[in-house]
C-alpha cells in the first residue's frame, strides 16, 4: 500500500539501533516500507558502521547514526516513524518525540500506543517485522533477504571462512573446536581464513594457531564491515555461530554451517535453503550468559566437520 499525500513526499524514519544481524533480518520489512512510500526519503536510525550495508539493501536513503536507545536529534518532516527496534515504551517514546504524522509500532499501552499488533516473543525475527509492517498495509515477503554482492574485492576470494566470535560467551563455541574444523578444511584443500572484530582478535589468533594455519590466515581486526561483506559474499563456505556473519551468509546465499545455541534457529536461523546447514542440540538457554551454553557444547567438532563436508559437496559448482 502506498502512503497518501502529504506523507509520500516526506521522510520515513525507521528505528533499528542494533547490530549487523538485526539489520539483515529487517531487510524484508525495510523493502516493504520503501515500496509503499514512493517519493519519500527513508532514513534508518542505526549504528554508523552499518551505513554501507543499509544502503546496499536498496531500501534506505541515508543512515542517522545512533548507538542504542537514546533520544534522536530533531528531524524535520517525519511523516512516518517506524519502530523496528522493539516493543517497549522507551523506543516508542523516542519516536513519538519526533512528532511524526504516523507511528508504526507494536502495541504498547504503557507508551500510549494501542493501535498496533501484539508482540509475539516466540516469533522468528524476520517474520516479526514483516508482520508489523504488513499490519499497517506494507506487504512484506520474509524471503526477500538477498543482498547484491559488494563491488569491493574480497580479501580472500574462494576461502572457507571460520568466524569463532559472538557477542556473548553463551554463544561462543570453544576455540579448540573451531580450530579442529579449520584444520580439517585446510587438510581437504580449502584455503581457510579466520575472522573477527578487534575485540575478537585474541580468539581468532588462538583458532588460527591451534589449527596450524599459514601466516596471514588470521584476518581478525583487519576487515572493515564492507571488506567482511565482500569476503563472505565470495567465500566457498562460512562456519560460525549465531552471529551477524551468519546473516551475511544468508544475505549472499553463501554456503554455511551454523552452530546454534542457546537461541533456537526457529528464532534467528536462516531460511530453509540447501546452502545453509544448522546444527542445534535442541536445548534453549540464556543468550546473554557468561559461559558457553550447555546445549551449544553438545555440538562436537566432528559433527561440524561432517556438516562442512556435506555443505561443500551439496553446493559444489554453485560458487
Amino acid at each position: 500500500m502506498a502512503v497518501t499525500a502529504p506523507e509520500a513526499g516526506r521522510r520515513v524514519l525507521v528505528l533499528r539501533a542494533l547490530g549487523l544481524g538485526d539489520l539483515l533480518t529487517a531487510v524484508p520489512a525495510l523493502r516493504a516500507l520503501r515500496r509503499g512510500t514512493p517519493g519519500a526519503r527513508v532514513t534508518l536510525a542505526a549504528p554508523a558502521a552499518l551505513d554501507f550495508l543499509a544502503r546496499s539493501t536498496g531500501a534506505v536513503d541515508d543512515v542517522l547514526p545512533v548507538e542504542g536507545l537514546r533520544q534522536l536529534p530533531p528531524a524535520d518532516g517525519v511523516g512516518v516513524a517506524v519502530n523496528l527496534h522493539g516493543s517497549g515504551p522507551r523506543s516508542h517514546r523516542i519516536l513519538a518525540a519526533l512528532r511524526p504524522g504516523r507511528l508504526l509500532a507494536f502495541a504498547c499501552p504503557e507508551a500510549g500506543h494501542t493501535g498496533g499488533p501484539g508482540w509475539d516473543s516466540g516469533e522468528h525475527e524476520v517474520a516479526r517485522w514483516c508482520r508489523l509492517v504488513s499490519a499497517y498495509g506494507f506487504g512484506a515477503d520474509p524471503g526477500d533477504l538477498d543482498l547484491p554482492a559488494p563491488s569491493l574485492p574480497s580479501p580472500a576470494p574462494g576461502a572457507a571462512v571460520v568466524h569463532p566470535g559472538a557477542a556473548f560467551p553463551a554463544r561462543r563455541w570453544p576455540a579448540e573446536r573451531f580450530a579442529a574444523v579449520a584444520a580439517a578444511l585446510r587438510d581437504r584443500g580449502e584455503r581457510v581464513v579466520v575472522t573477527g572484530g578487534e575485540a575478537e582478535a585474541p580468539i581468532a589468533r588462538r583458532v588460527a594457531a591451534l589449527a596450524g594455519l599459514d601466516e596471514g590466515a588470521d584476518l581478525s581486526g583487519r576487515t572493515r564491515l564492507p571488506d567482511l561483506a565482500a569476503l563472505v559474499a565470495r567465500a566457498r563456505l562460512v562456519v560460525c555461530g549465531d552471529t551477524g556473519v551468519a546473516h551475511l551468509a544468508t544475505a549472499y546465499r553463501t554456503p554455511s554451517v551454523l552452530l546454534f545455541g542457546p537461541t533456537p534457529p526457529g528464532r534467528w536461523g536462516p531460511p530453509d535453503r540447501a546452502e545453509h546447514l544448522v546444527l542445534w542440540a535442541g536445548r534453549r538457554g540464556d543468550p546473554h550468559g557468561r559461559e558457553p551454553d550447555p546445549g551449544l557444547l553438545e555440538i562436537s567438532a566432528d559433527q561440524a566437520v561432517e556438516a562442512a563436508g556435506k555443505t561443500l559437496t551439496a553446493t559444489r559448482g554453485t560458487r
